[in-house]
């Protein structure tokens, strides 16, 4: 049977590091009402007001990291996809990403006047976010309905403490903690707190004490960003034979004044320097493909902040991106990927 696609999809990136570009890209993010869940007429208004310094930051920023090929999430994306089409047997393997291009519509699009009307969905994301995980998910089922596609999905569903995904997590990390350094800081993407509290189907649970993702309930845990990460990490330390005290838990990418999931990445690495940890090493665990965020929110701004606090030495540690582990475990995953009624 070749009928049967399987659809990667990652976050996207700009076209180039031009302003415009940047400008666009950002807006589209931005106006996702899973990304800034607010009403339309206040979530226009804060994203018009961000944009008006934000692109020009950003744009220097992906300068910083771009690659000759382009955008290295995407390219990064695409030798995954390349990776994928020697395990997935099933049918083709296509890559799309949820702002930008390749778009989840085009793809799509393309997919169904091939004929295919089986698809396995495959956020690329380990933990469940309403922002990553849920918008890939309605933007497909958007474009069948609207396109009038005949296409059934099955969908990826997060992996984050599945043994495919932890053993390949350990596979690709594992030569770069074999060198000495002092704590692996494993720095996890934010989000607003107020995004877990929308999800808690108890209404009771999240953040009313310490170990309130520690005790999470089943229910809890399907959707609770902050304990699936919390999960990953000790299950990844676990693996790895790392001590308690050799490696903590943050999350970065602030935007905004609302109060987000704690520990913060920058006053992680602040309150580590200051401890006398000298040699840090950072794993971005919530992204399987190496992005602007990892490269140069941690790779050098990070590095930067931890050396000026007294820190000597940042590395960051590669993610998963297309190691053979990765690409075997990702297909297992997609393979026992549930039909979606």
């Amino acid at each position: 049977m070749t009928d049967h696609a399987l659809l990667l999809v990652n976050l996207g990136s700009p076209a180039s590091t031009s302003v415009a570009d940047v400008r666009s890209y950002l807006n589209q993010f931005l106006m996702d009402p899973y990304v800034i869940d607010l009403p339309w007429p206040v979530r226009r208004l804060l994203v018009s007001l961000i944009l008006i310094k934000r692109p020009e930051q950003s744009a220097h920023a992906y300068a910083s990291i771009w690659w000759k090929e382009g955008s290295p999430l995407v390219e990064l994306s695409r030798r995954l996809q390349q990776a994928m089409t020697k395990e997935w047997t099933q049918g083709p393997v296509e890559l799309a990403m949820r702002y930008g291009e390749p778009s989840i519509e085009t793809v799509l699009t393309r997919l169904a006047a091939q004929g295919i009307k089986k698809v396995t969905l495959a956020p690329l994301y380990p933990q469940f976010a309403d922002s990553t995980v849920t918008t890939v998910i309605e933007e497909a089922k958007r474009v069948v309905k609207a396109k009038k596609l005949p296409v059934q999905f099955s969908i990826l569903q997060p992996f984050y403490d599945q043994p495919e995904y932890l053993d390949a997590l350990v596979a690709s990390a594992k030569p770069h903690l074999e060198q000495d350094y002092d704590h692996l800081l494993l720095s996890f993407h934010g989000l607003p707190e107020r995004h877990l509290h929308k999800l808690d189907p108890t209404g009771n649970h999240c953040f009313k004490n310490d170990d309130c993702c520690k005790n999470a309930s089943p229910a809890v845990l399907a959707t609770c960003y902050r304990a699936q990460c919390l999960r990953t990490a000790q299950a990844f330390a676990e693996r790895m034979g790392l001590p308690e005290g050799k490696w903590s838990v943050a999350f970065q990418s602030r935007l905004g004044r609302a109060k987000w999931i704690e520990p913060y990445t920058e006053a992680r690495l602040d309150a580590l320097a200051k401890q006398g940890v000298k040699k840090i090493l950072v794993m971005c665990p919530a992204f399987v493909a190496d992005c602007i965020e990892t490269l140069e929110e941690i790779g050098d701004r990070g590095r930067e902040q931890f050396i000026e606090a007294g820190g000597e030495e940042l590395v960051l540690v590669p993610c998963l991106n297309d190691h053979p582990q990765w690409a075997q475990a990702l297909n297992t995953l997609c393979e026992r990927a549930p039909l979606a009624l």
